[in-house]
């Protein structure tokens, strides 16, 4: 049996927005008319703390901090934390008062648990997705012929989808435990891994237009399927979850892979929170399958329908992964791949899809028919609105994933020190950007905030400097990831920061957001 590679990375957001970990965590006790402060900080940190009140400190503390103060005293306090590698963007705790208790441990990261969530709903996404590539989906008749063989019921069916989904989540421990969020938020942005990327996809979709087919070797499978079948009790429940395991690798590696990295850069949790919603959603139809073999019979059998998905997925992936071509490109300034090739292509693809499907659609049946229109219409739909960006229009829903807009209407510095002697001769005051090629959230901010109207007329009262973390010409974004961390206390991206004319800070940095009136409100002229 051939099991064809692929992935469906066209259907995973990549999110490059680096979401700073939270080595510190603070907590209070009150004693009487004091309060006791206490701070823990992780291993491999240190921590600074940069206002409390009447207290400033400038020395570090690698383990704890520990001081009372009068309740009277208690203000908001403003920290941060580095390790060898980076430094977090400076936060401010509040001490929060509840009922029958003393002070309890804020929040430093409203947005930490909305990201861990959307990790683990890519992740669900994922594995639904993957349940229905050309070599998962064959597994189903095996499942089911192994355990009528077995003679097991619903508990063997739960122990099964447990397993699988040890199995992936123990994948995503093992490499949060071997590389650790920061380095693997680094590959997701480094320009050579988005080359690999990019070739990747380019060859999985023209196998998928059927030029070629890519397989594992048959006698992998066969091995642990024949192990699993001559063992017994859970053990071989355990070799067989192993052995979907293998045999769908060349589908869900390549979504496995980008999870992974994605995920990685966000926290430390959430690799093994992006694969649990990825085993949760591939494990449930095995189990059910298990459960009630007879469901079986109502599944669609690989077909027609499966090599028109194939292509319909070929199409979205050679658009998708021009995002990868795109980054390696600004980053080294090769210049191949401009913004108006870039939607072109995007608009070739799509149509791609729309012609594709509509071709031979009165020989198919009324159902299909219907199945077919649903993906044609926003098909040929997105194509038409993507034509005016050919013109220099925003496109707004591919800001993500397309080359950034240039800035019109005023200079732009690229270098800061330039950027500062140009603000001290007129005396006007900065705004400091920095961003990222590979930053998807920047390209929305760009698209949604920047290009305001509104926005656009205040940031003419300032010097504007726009400074790239990860271009690679000649130890550029070095230097620029260097200026954000050692001055501002920050490694993440999109990351705006107020100065006046003198290089003073004269308001709190401002981070992701695609609400213009936000930013305006943030603009201090």
């Amino acid at each position: 049996m051939k099991r064809i590679l692929f992935i469906v990375l066209a259907f995973l957001p990549l999110l490059s927005f680096a979401q700073l970990v939270q080595p510190v965590r603070w907590t209070g006790e009150e004693i009487g008319d004091s309060v006791r402060l206490k701070a823990m900080v992780e291993p491999g940190w240190h921590m600074s703390i940069i206002e409390m009140g009447d207290f400033m400190f400038t020395q570090e503390f690698k383990d704890s901090f520990e001081m009372t103060v009068a309740k009277t005293e208690l203000t908001p306090i403003r920290f941060n934390a580095c390790n060898d590698n980076m430094c977090t963007a400076p936060e401010v705790w509040e001490f929060k008062r509840v009922e029958d208790a003393s002070l309890q441990d804020g929040d430093n990261s409203p947005s930490g648990d909305r990201s861990l969530w959307l990790i683990f709903l890519l992740g669900f996404l994922g594995g639904l997705l993957a349940i229905f590539t050309p070599c998962v989906w064959p597994i189903i008749p095996m499942t089911v012929s192994f355990f009528l063989k077995k003679g097991g019921g619903r508990k063997d069916a739960i122990l099964y989808g447990i397993s699988i989904i040890v199995l992936y989540v123990g994948l995503g421990l093992l490499v949060t435990l071997l590389f650790g969020a920061s380095a693997l938020n680094d590959l997701s942005t480094n320009a050579i891994v988005n080359i690999f990327f990019f070739l990747l996809l380019v060859v999985f979709a023209l196998s998928f237009f059927g030029l070629f087919e890519i397989t594992l070797p048959d006698s992998w499978s066969t091995a642990l399927d024949n192990k699993a079948r001559s063992t017994g009790g859970f053990l071989s429940i355990l070799l067989m979850a192993f052995t979907l395991v293998i045999v769908s690798f060349s589908c869900t590696g390549p979504i496995i892979g980008t999870l992974l990295v994605e995920a990685a850069g966000r926290s430390l949790l959430a690799p093994t929170i992006g694969m649990l919603g990825f085993a949760i959603a591939l494990a449930m139809p095995f189990s059910l399958f298990a459960m009630f073999p007879q469901w079986l019979k109502t599944a669609p059998k690989s077909g027609d329908w499966m090599t028109s998905f194939k292509v319909v997925l070929a199409f979205l992936e050679l658009a998708l992964s021009l995002k990868f071509l795109s980054v390696a490109d600004l980053a080294y300034g090769w210049g191949i791949l401009p913004r108006w090739l870039f939607i072109a292509i995007w608009i070739v693809c799509f149509l791609g899809i729309g012609i594709y499907l509509l071709w031979n659609i009165w020989k198919v049946s009324i159902t299909r028919k219907i199945i077919r229109a649903i993906v044609i219409i926003p098909s040929l739909a997105f194509a038409f609105y993507l034509a005016p960006g050919l013109r220099g229009a925003p496109v707004k829903a591919i800001s993500a994933f397309a080359p950034p807009m240039p800035i019109e209407g005023r200079e732009v510095f690229a270098n800061y020190e330039e950027g500062l002697s140009y603000a001290r001769q007129t005396g006007k005051p900065v705004i400091v950007d920095f961003t990222g090629y590979g930053c998807v959230n920047c390209r929305k901010m760009e698209a949604y905030v920047l290009d305001d109207d509104t926005v656009k007329a205040r940031l003419q009262n300032y010097v504007f400097i726009q400074l790239f973390v990860d271009d690679k010409r000649d130890g550029i974004g070095d230097m620029n990831s260097k200026i954000q961390r050692e001055q501002f206390g920050a490694n993440a991206q999109p990351f705006f920061v107020q100065l006046d004319s003198y290089g003073h800070q004269i308001a709190e940095p401002m981070v992701f957001t695609t609400d213009p009136q936000t930013f305006l409100n943030w603009l201090q002229y």
